[in-house]
C-alpha cells in the first residue's frame, strides 16, 4: 500500500476549499485545512480534517505549521475574491491574495514540497475576447486578477529556479452548497438568494445583459484535488468551469424560479466590470477526461435547498475599505 499523502488546503473552511479537501480525504490523503475563517465556517471542515485556524499571512504560523506536518502537496485557495471590490482594498488585496500566496511559496521550496496547487481566476485575462483560452496574454482589470496573475507568474519563475511542481486552475463563477451567501460584495447566487430570502430585490448592476458561465462546485473540485496525479498537469495553466454562458438577468429568473418567488429585479447604476467573460474548456477536457457537467437549474436546486437549511445570512460591515471614491452607492451605503 502506497504511502498516505499529506496535503494542505489554505481556505479549506471556505466554499471551494471544503469541497477540495473533502474530495481529499476521500482519496485518502491527511488532510490539514488552515483557514483564519474571514469567510469560511468551522462547520464545513468535516470529521477526519486537521483543522488549524489562521492566516496564510501570519508566517509564524506557516513556518510552525510547515514543520509539523511535512506536506507532500499544497492547495492554495485561500483569498478574498471580490474583484469589484479589490478596486478599493487595494492594499488589503495584495497582502492577502499576493504576499500570502508568496509565503506559502516560499515554504514549499523550503519543505520540498512535492506540488503545488493553486487557484487563480478568469479575472487574469481582464476584458479580453471570449470564449478566453489559455494562451491568450492576460490583461487583468482589476487588482484581484492582477494579484492572481503575479502569483501565476511567481509560480512559474519557482519552478524554474527552485524544481517546485505546480498546476495553476483557472475557474469562474463558481457556486453550490456551503457558499457564503451572506457576503454583499460577491458571489452573485449568493446574493441573489439571499436577498430572496430576506423578502428584497435582486440588485444588478447596469442592464443586466452581462454574460457569465456560473460552474457547479462539483464539476470543479475533484479536479483540483487530483491534479498532482496527473503528469500532463504538471506545470500547466487550465481554465475550468462550465461552458454555457448566461446573462445576469437570466440567472435571476432562474433562482427566482427555483425558490417560488417573483423575480424582483432593482436595477443599479452601471459598475466598471467586464462585461462577457467566459472561457473554454478545451485544455482541461484533453486532460482531466471530466464527465457531464451540472446543469444549471439542477446546481441551482442543489444550492438553494442547502441555503434554505441555514436561512439567511448577513455579514458585518467590510472594515478594510481603502478608497471610496467611485465606489458603487449600494457598496457605499454598506460602509457607512
Amino acid at each position: 500500500m502506497a504511502d498516505k499523502k499529506t496535503s494542505l488546503i489554505t481556505g479549506g473552511a471556505g466554499f471551494i476549499g471544503s469541497h477540495v479537501a473533502d474530495a481529499l480525504l476521500a482519496a485518502g490523503h491527511r488532510t490539514v485545512v488552515l483557514d483564519d475563517l474571514s469567510g469560511g465556517f468551522r462547520e464545513n471542515v468535516g470529521p477526519g480534517h486537521i483543522f488549524v485556524r489562521g492566516s496564510v499571512t501570519d508566517e509564524a504560523l506557516l513556518d510552525k505549521v510547515f514543520a509539523e506536518h511535512k506536506f507532500d502537496y499544497v492547495y492554495h485557495l485561500a483569498a478574498y475574491a471580490a474583484e469589484g471590490l479589490s478596486h478599493f482594498i487595494r492594499k488589503f488585496n495584495y497582502e492577502n491574495n499576493l504576499t500570502g500566496s508568496i509565503n506559502l511559496i516560499n515554504r514549499a521550496v523550503r519543505h520540498d514540497v512535492k506540488h503545488f496547487v493553486f487557484t487563480s481566476s478568469i479575472a487574469v485575462y481582464g476584458a479580453n475576447q471570449v470564449p478566453m483560452t489559455e494562451d491568450l496574454a492576460p490583461l487583468p482589470k482589476d487588482p484581484y486578477g492582477v494579484a492572481k496573475y503575479a502569483v501565476e507568474l511567481d509560480l512559474k519563475a519557482a519552478a524554474e529556479m527552485f524544481g517546485l511542481s505546480y498546476t495553476i486552475f483557472r475557474p469562474h463563477n463558481v457556486y453550490g452548497e456551503r457558499q457564503n451567501h451572506g457576503d454583499p460584495y460577491r458571489n452573485v447566487l449568493g446574493i441573489f438568494v439571499n436577498n430572496i430570502m430576506k423578502g428584497e430585490p435582486l440588485p444588478v448592476f447596469g442592464d443586466g445583459l452581462q454574460t457569465r458561465a456560473f460552474s457547479y462546485v462539483g464539476d470543479v473540485a475533484p479536479y483540483i484535488a487530483a491534479a498532482p496525479d496527473l503528469p500532463a498537469a504538471r506545470n500547466e495553466v487550465f481554465n475550468i468551469g462550465a461552458d454555457q454562458a448566461y446573462t445576469v438577468r437570466d440567472l435571476a429568473e432562474r433562482i427566482a424560479a427555483a425558490m417560488g418567488v417573483n423575480c424582483d429585479l432593482k436595477f443599479l447604476p452601471a459598475r466598471n466590470e467586464v462585461v462577457h467573460a467566459f472561457s473554454s474548456h478545451d485544455k482541461f477536457s484533453r486532460v482531466f477526461k471530466p464527465g457531464p457537467q451540472t446543469g444549471l437549474d439542477e446546481g441551482i436546486k442543489r444550492m438553494v435547498d442547502c441555503a434554505k437549511k441555514l436561512g439567511p445570512m448577513s455579514s458585518g460591515k467590510f472594515k478594510n475599505i481603502e478608497l471610496t471614491r467611485n465606489m458603487p452607492p449600494s457598496w457605499q451605503r454598506l460602509t457607512e
